[in-house]
Formats: structure tokens, C-alpha cells, sequence
């Protein structure tokens, strides 16, 4: 047994040891209302405190601990041998204690609650309609789907602790026969038992928590415990998520948030699609979080999933396309499918959207809009804002074919054959499979990299050809763009602009990733900078800021950078 962290069990309570040094790690002790769910546990939410971490700061040590809710006592010995635990000051539902710097050395543990579940019948008399659509979902039948009880899931621990609740503690699910009421993922698997919270609604220490950290959900959505026997069926959702951008805020938008503009701008802006909290609360029409919290949880699992519903959403893409380049036909597999799920969005839209920073999320937001398409869009980017250049998320509206400016100066509608896909991003960047063997394991595709090219090769014979084909020949014509733009700043640039900015002539006043600098041409000193000039920046940076380089709407990307490279043509040519 590792003697740092040691499970000592009681009738009442559990109790578990770390060493001061040993494990840090932990959360700010600063969180107001106690750390975020920290670690993944079988079940979910966990049922016994669990102490998370231990550091050192300025104040002395911080221990961080989790469990469900309710008081905990925190205890200090010098030694695991030494009988006479030490109490480290009161009862405490925060789940966190700062302690002095003499206790640096000390071993600690935590007593809590003993677990008592209740089913989710008890929840009934005051969340009746969140439990009937919860009743709707595959969680509910977690226990007796058909596949559940042919792979003796029903007499197996490993698979039981996520399919029920509570298994394996005093007052969890044993068998269906004797605890039918703890059958299925219920409200306790996400909140933490919920037995004394029924018997007293008004006590807000026995509260359940609500949890928002993918922490929750990764408990049973990993591949980490699964059984051998059904490891191939088992996907590593929370395992490829933790890998991806999406995990956590930013580190710059974290400092923003806690800023003295946090809850004036970047929250509610930036917010809106960087912090799965701020955009839980937006969508619940609750105050918006502090800043500490709006950079505490990135985009969760229950951002994109509701574990309390089901969608139905019609698919809008229907008939068949003819591909220019190729001569391939694209074609929906399944012309008019409803998906029912708990995807809060649906996989395809073809309608026009961005969310812009001035728009109120209230007045804008459209339930109806592709799953992804929720935060990649340009929000409002036109060629006529100098201050920066567009946002590193036009990807659904480069899909479309409705942001850029061509010769006219009005916005194209060029869709890609790949926008009349059946689940349109989802198609390449979320692809599942079930493992093939030990080396080649089951993926979830929540990664969100397209890592296999499979679904192209119905249309295209070699598609790593012809994707290392188009994404060179667009890298190659986005520097040749950029470098006219250069010669345009060195030889043609009004002298003022010449002389105090040089290569930068031509940038926005906060220069995008193409340029070395921090500061282009003044909101004044941008009226200097020619139309064509300002547009072909514009053009060329929604389609490096796309990201594809080309994949998601080739013959559309080179249209903008060919209209771009004449439009600084002609300004050379003067």
C-alpha cells in the first residue's frame, strides 16, 4: 500500500492519508466555493473524500480535497505510526484549508460523510421534469440494455460502479433484484449521494453539487477501467478530450477574466466560447461567474452534451453534389435522418452565423446552428476593422463560403462540397472506432485532430495526396501574398507609414501572426493604408486564421487569396 495515500474505512466515515510534498498539486486557495472536481473517479461524482493535492505557498500549506457535499474534518499526524491524529481546525464544506508553514511536514487525512443514496425517486417532488427527461436518455437503461446484460455486465464490479449507482458502497446498488431503485446513471452518479439532501431540501450543506468540470462525466467515459472483455466497445472520450484545445481556458483569457476588464468585457465576450462556465450560465440565464471562476473550466463535456435531455434534430442536408474539381457526386447516406441524442446542437446547418463581440448572446443565439459552428465562426469580421485581424475561428463560415471580400466587396456564398456532408465537421474531425487490437485501440475522435483520412476515400482515390497538395499550394500563395503586402509597406506605402512602421505598413494596429512586432499602423494612421490593401489583409487572414489551409473549402480559399494578390497588385502597379 502506498503510504501517502493510504484508504482507511469506517461505518461513518472514510479517511484518507497524504503527505505534505508528496502530491503537489491542488487548486488556488483562493476558490470561493471549493475546487473543481479535480479527478476522475468510477461513477462519477465521488462518493468518499478524496484528497487531491498538497502545496506549498506564501500563507503555508493548502490541502485540497473532493467528495460530495457536506462538512469534512481535516486531521495532521507527524507520522502514519503516531495514533493521535491532530484536528486542523473546524468542520469545513469548502473542501480546501490553508494551514500554517509548521505543518509542512505533516501527514494528513480527511473524514466525510458516510455515503447514503436514495434513487432518483427521491428527486421527484421538486425536479420532476429534469428527472422525466433524465428517464428518457441511455443513461437510465444503463443496467438492462440488451448489450449491458449479454456481456454479464449486471455481475461485474468493474462494469457496474458507472451502470449503477453507488456499487460496491453500503447503501449503493447490489443487485437488480434487492436495489431495482439505484438501477441505471442516475442524478447521484453526477451530484454525489443524495439521501440526506431529500430528507432535508433546506440544509444547503447537503446540497448535491453541481459540476460542470468534464471531470464528472471522464469518471465513466474513459477506456482507464474497463474491463479486457469489453475494452474494443469502451471509446477514450475523456482521455482524447483532456488532449485537446478545448480542456482549459486559455492562459492569457485566465489573467483577463481575474483583470479589472474581466466581468466588463472579456467574460461576457470572450467568455461566451472560451469558458464552459461562463457559457453554462449564459445558456441557463444565470449571473455570470467571477473571474476566477469563467477561467476555472474550459469547454466541458456538457457544453456540446446535456446530460439531463435529448435533442431531436432534423438533418437539413438532402440531395446529391457534383463535385467541380473532381466530377465526384457527394451524397448524404442518410437523406432527411433524425438524430436523437444528448448533442445540444445539431451535426450540420447550412444557415449564415457569427456570433460577433457586441451582440447580446441572448438576441443571437440559435439552437439550430451546427454543434461547432457555435464558437468557430468569424464573429463579425469585416475588412474594415484595423484594429486586429479576424478572429482564429472562421471555420464554419469558410465552410460556407460567406466571409472574405471578392472584386465587387460583397461577401461570396461559395459553399464546399464538404459543407453538404451529412455531419459536416463531425464527418473528419470526430471519427470513433472500436479497437482492432492492442495496436490499434478504440478512438472517440475527441481529439477533435483528423487523424485518419477513411471518410475521404469515398470521394477521393488518394486523399493524403491531394490533401498535402492543397494544403502546400495555399501555404506556398498565403507567403506570396504576404510577401507583395511587404513589398507594397517598402516601396509604395505612404512615407510616413514607410519610415515609422517599415514591413508593418500594412498591418492592423495589433499585427496578426504573419508579422514579427506588437504594434502596426494607429487607428488614425490606418485611414492611410489603401482599400485594396486593407481588403487583401482581410482575405488573407481568414484563410490562415481557417486553419485548414485549403481542406475545408479549397476552390474558395484560392479565390480569396487570388482576389487578395490582385488587389496588392494593382497598388504596385500605380
Amino acid at each position: 500500500m502506498n503510504s501517502t495515500k493510504a484508504l482507511l474505512a469506517t461505518p461513518g466515515t472514510v479517511l484518507l492519508v497524504a503527505a505534505a510534498g508528496c502530491l503537489l498539486i491542488g487548486w488556488p486557495a483562493s476558490a470561493q466555493d471549493g475546487p473543481h472536481l479535480g479527478i476522475i473517479q468510477p461513477g462519477g461524482m465521488p462518493a468518499w473524500p478524496v484528497i487531491t493535492g498538497i502545496a506549498r505557498d506564501t500563507n503555508g500549506v493548502g490541502v485540497t480535497w473532493d467528495g460530495p457535499s457536506g462538512y469534512y474534518r481535516l486531521f495532521q499526524s507527524p507520522n502514519l505510526r503516531n495514533p493521535n491524529w491532530q484536528p486542523v481546525g473546524g468542520p469545513n464544506p469548502n473542501r480546501i484549508a490553508t494551514l500554517s508553514v509548521a505543518s509542512s511536514n505533516a501527514f494528513f487525512r480527511v473524514s466525510g460523510p458516510a455515503p447514503q443514496f436514495a434513487g432518483s425517486q427521491a428527486c421527484l417532488e421538486c425536479h420532476q421534469d429534469t428527472h422525466d427527461t433524465v428517464m428518457k436518455t441511455r443513461h437510465s437503461s444503463a443496467t438492462i440494455s440488451v448489450t449491458f446484460l449479454a456481456q454479464g455486465g449486471q455481475t461485474n464490479g468493474a462494469c457496474l460502479r458507472c451502470h449503477s449507482v453507488g456499487n460496491g458502497l453500503p447503501t449503493g446498488f447490489s443487485l437488480l433484484s434487492v436495489t431495482p431503485q439505484l438501477a441505471g446513471v442516475q442524478c447521484e452518479n453526477c451530484h454525489g449521494p443524495a439521501a440526506n439532501h431529500a430528507a432535508n431540501p433546506d440544509d444547503p450543506t447537503v446540497r448535491p453539487r453541481v459540476e460542470l468540470a468534464a471531470t464528472v462525466c471522464g469518471g465513466c467515459h474513459n477506456a482507464s477501467w474497463v474491463p479486457a472483455a469489453v475494452a474494443a466497445s469502451h471509446r477514450p472520450y475523456y482521455e482524447e478530450w483532456n488532449t485537446s484545445g478545448h480542456r482549459a481556458v486559455r492562459t492569457e483569457l485566465q489573467a483577463d477574466f481575474a483583470g479589472s476588464q474581466g466581468a466588463t468585457v472579456y467574460i461576457p465576450s470572450c467568455g461566451r466560447c472560451h469558458s464552459g462556465t461562463v457559457r453554462e450560465s449564459l445558456l441557463e440565464h444565470e449571473p455570470l461567474p467571477d473571474g476566477h471562476e469563467a477561467g476555472a473550466v474550459g469547454i466541458a463535456c456538457a457544453t456540446c452534451h446535456d446530460p439531463h435531455q435529448e435533442y431531436a434534430h432534423t438533418n437539413v442536408l438532402s440531395g446529391l453534389m457534383t463535385n467541380e474539381l473532381t466530377g465526384a457526386i457527394i451524397t448524404n447516406n442518410q437523406l432527411g435522418m433524425i438524430y436523437t441524442n444528448q448533442l445540444r446542437y445539431p451535426l450540420a446547418s447550412t444557415n449564415d452565423y457569427f456570433l460577433s463581440t457586441s451582440d447580446v448572446f441572448t438576441n443571437k443565439y440559435d439552437p439550430d446552428i451546427n454543434v461547432c459552428a457555435q464558437c468557430h465562426n468569424h464573429r463579425g469580421a469585416a475588412w474594415s476593422s484595423s484594429s486586429r485581424a479576424p478572429h482564429h475561428s472562421p471555420q464554419y463560415n469558410m465552410l460556407l463560403g460567406t466571409v472574405g471580400e471578392l472584386d465587387l466587396g460583397t461577401p461570396s456564398n461559395r459553399p464546399a462540397s464538404h459543407a453538404l456532408f451529412e455531419k459536416q465537421c463531425v464527418r473528419c474531425h470526430v471519427q470513433a472506432a472500436d479497437a482492432v487490437s492492442a495496436t490499434q485501440p478504440a478512438v472517440s475522435g475527441h481529439s477533435f485532430q483528423v487523424q485518419s483520412f477513411d471518410t475521404c476515400r469515398e470521394c477521393h482515390p488518394q486523399p493524403e495526396l491531394l490533401v498535402q497538395f492543397t494544403t502546400t499550394a495555399v501555404s506556398n500563395q498565403i507567403q506570396f501574398v504576404k510577401g507583395l503586402l511587404d513589398q507594397w509597406a517598402a516601396t509604395k506605402a505612404p512615407e510616413a507609414l514607410r519610415t515609422k512602421y517599415g514591413a508593418l505598413a500594412w498591418e492592423y494596429t495589433n499585427p496578426g501572426d504573419l508579422s514579427a512586432g506588437t504594434a502596426g499602423p494607429s487607428s488614425s494612421e490606418q485611414t492611410l493604408i489603401p482599400v485594396n490593401i486593407q481588403k487583401a489583409r482581410f482575405d488573407l487572414y481568414l484563410v490562415l486564421y481557417d486553419g485548414s489551409y485549403g481542406v475545408h473549402n479549397g476552390p474558395y480559399a484560392i479565390t480569396l487569396l487570388d482576389t487578395a494578390q490582385n488587389w496588392v497588385q494593382e497598388e504596385l502597379n500605380q
